[in-house]
Parts: C-alpha cells; structure tokens; sequence
C-alpha cells in the first residue's frame, strides 16, 4: 500500500482541460471528531459499502480500507486545521490496485470529502480536482438553501402555537395545575424549537448567508466556454448529450466575481446535461440586454434522466428527485441554490420553469452589467 498526501491550499485557477471524466465521485462528510455525517450512493458504491452504515460512526470504526480511512482523516484534519482546502492522493494495494484523489473541503465544524477514483483514462488531476470543486460548491449552497426554507417554514407554525397559547392562557382556569403545566409545556417546547433553530439551523446555514465576492472585469464569452467545458467534462460526454452555445458577444465584459459566475454557469449546464435523456441536446442563448447580462439554458427534462441510478450523476440524489416536485410559491428547485445567490449578489436574478418530465425548462440567469 502507498499514500501519498499533499498540503498546499487550493488556488482557485481553473483549468480548461477538456476530456472526459472518469465516473462519479464520490462524497463523504465527516465532524471535526472524525464521525460520519453522510455518505451519497456514489460513495457506497465505489468502495461496495452500506451508507447508512456508516452514519454516526467513527472513520476508524468504518469497514473502508484501511489505508484510505488513514488518507480521509489526514486530509480532514489538515483542512480544518488550515480552514482551506486540501488534497491528497491514496494508492490501495488489495485485490487489484486502487488509486484516488481526495478533495477535503471545510465548513465550520464539519468538512466535506470528495473520493475521485483515478484510471489511465482518467483527466488530469487538475480538471478531475476542479469539477470535484464545482460539485462540492454546488452541495454546500444547496445544504443552506434547504436549511433557510427550514428554518423560515418552521418559524410560522412555532408563532401560531405560541400566539394561541396566550389565548388559552386567557381562557383557561388559573387554578387548574395540569391546564398551568399543559401551557408551561408548550411554552417550552415553543422556546426549545426557537433555540435549536437559532443555534443549530441558522449558524449552520451561515456559511454561504454573506456571499463576498472578489469583483473584477470579466470577459462573458471565455467564461461562457469554460463553463461548458466542464460541464461536458463532468457529465453531458457520458451522456450523450450536447451542449451548443449560442452568442453575438465576443469581447463584452461585465464586473463580477469570475470564479462564483462560472460555478453559476457550470451548475446550469451540467443540470441541463444531467436532466436530458440520451443523445439529445441543450441549447445556450447569452446576450446583453440593456445593462443586464442574460443567459439561457433550454432542454427537454427527463423524469429518468434525473432518476435513474444506473446513470452518472453530478448532483445528489435528493436534489434530483426534489427538482421534480411541483414548485411551492415559486421557489426554485434546491439544486440551483448556488445559481440564486450568485445572481443576486451581482445585482440580478434567478428563475426556471417547472421541470416535468418531457416539459421544456429554460434555466435563465440575469447579471447587472453597470451599477452593482
């Protein structure tokens, strides 16, 4: 067995390699004392393991191997230690020789595992690292946007049992002991629910709730082609999808954050890719209009394309099936959490239209071009 294991903080720089990827990687969150948090079906399948099995316990306890338990854990400590993200490299010698990448990214107390499984006709490990980066991005916005629809959805009906206990309160007999302990009851639990929305629900969420952005002039017709790049690197070549870019810019530039609009627009396309059925094609219109930069993404959505688990995915399984449900108040589906944000930190907008099956989705993004 050999290890190899590296340090150096991520820079960021994308790469613009262009070949495919090999396979889905898989995903692991570990808490600062080195527990399981969660670990996805790509994850279980790649090392032929029991997910849920692992939830709760110690990577120590876990049957993974033991040099990759070992590679995990160094790397977890190293980015929480260093709060930036690490990278290591595991070799395992068992049955057949076994080689991965491992992209350790923190947030707050708990940091997320990303296990890339490295062949001869894998991409570089760069390209394999960057798409692993986006993935991982894409998930910590899309674990606060669910926790923010929580926490807002809970604080309603928490109000109204606290309001209707001062009526009770009102209305009962003051010298009716169980009456008093039934409210004393829903009064604490009204406070506990409030608490542990407070402490555990919005610090958690926290992470992504100010979003800085690093602004810049940037040029929208390279960014639109990376994007696509890896897109067709991370998901549409497996596939068989196409993904067309369609655009009269040519060296327009807008003042914006160049590494949080690419995540945007790798997440739109490689949706795009991942929602479509085989051998069909999504098709990318980018202008500017007026003083707003606008992107649209139109496709066929397939109900299987997104659910069949035989297929390679990018996104988690639980935002696959949720993107599928109908729309409440016009929400936007969980998986484009990371799109809404970044739009509105730039002064714009998100929007999509419901995604059933055989319906044609147009994802559209709209960036402020002057006065952000």
């Amino acid at each position: 067995m050999t290890t190899s294991f590296s340090s150096s903080v991520e820079s960021g720089g994308a790469q613009q390699n262009d070949t495919a990827a090999a396979g889905n990687d898989g995903v692991l969150v570990l808490d600062a004392a080195q527990h399981c948090l969660s670990a996805d079906a790509a994850f279980a399948h790649i090392f032929d393991i029991d997910s849920a099995g692992l939830t709760g316990r110690a990577l120590t306890e876990t049957s993974l191997p033991k040099p990759l338990a070992a590679a995990l854990a160094e790397a977890a400590d190293a980015a929480l230690a260093g709060n930036g993200i690490r990278r290591a490299q595991v070799t395992i010698d068992d049955d057949s020789t076994r080689s991965f990448s491992i992209l350790a990214l923190p947030s707050n107390e708990s940091v997320t595992l990303i296990v890339s499984p490295r062949t001869g006709a894998s991409p570089t490990q760069e390209n394999t690292e960057r798409i692993a980066h986006l993935r991982a991005e894409a998930s910590l916005f899309m674990r606060d946007h669910v926790l923010s629809v929580v926490s807002h959805d809970l604080r309603g009906p928490l109000n109204a049992i606290h309001s209707w206990g001062y009526v009770l309160e009102r209305k009962i007999d003051a010298k009716d002991p169980a009456a008093q302990r039934a409210l004393a009851g829903i009064r604490s639990g009204v406070e506990q629910q409030v608490k542990l929305i407070e402490q555990s629900v919005d610090t958690t969420r926290a992470e992504t709730k100010a979003l800085a952005l690093s602004l810049a002039p940037v040029a929208v017709l390279p960014l639109l082609d990376k994007s696509a790049t890896f897109a067709r690197s991370s998901i549409a070549r497996q596939r068989g999808v196409t993904i067309t870019v369609e655009s009269p810019l040519a060296e327009e530039q807008v003042e914006g954050d160049a590494e949080r609009l690419t995540q945007m627009l790798w997440l739109m396309f490689a949706f795009a890719a991942e929602a479509s059925a085989r051998d069909s094609s999504v098709q990318v219109t980018s202008n500017i209009e007026g003083n707003m930069w606008r992107t649209d993404v139109r496709f066929t959505a397939s109900a299987k394309a997104l659910t069949d688990a035989s297929l390679p995915h990018v996104l988690e399984a639980f935002a696959r099936r949720q993107a599928l449900e109908p729309r409440e108040g016009g929400r936007i589906a969980w998986a484009f959490a990371l799109c809404k944000r970044v739009t509105e930190a730039h002064g714009g907008a998100f929007e999509h239209a419901n995604i059933a099956d055989g319906a044609d989705v147009v994802l559209s993004a709209r960036i402020a071009v002057a006065g952000m």
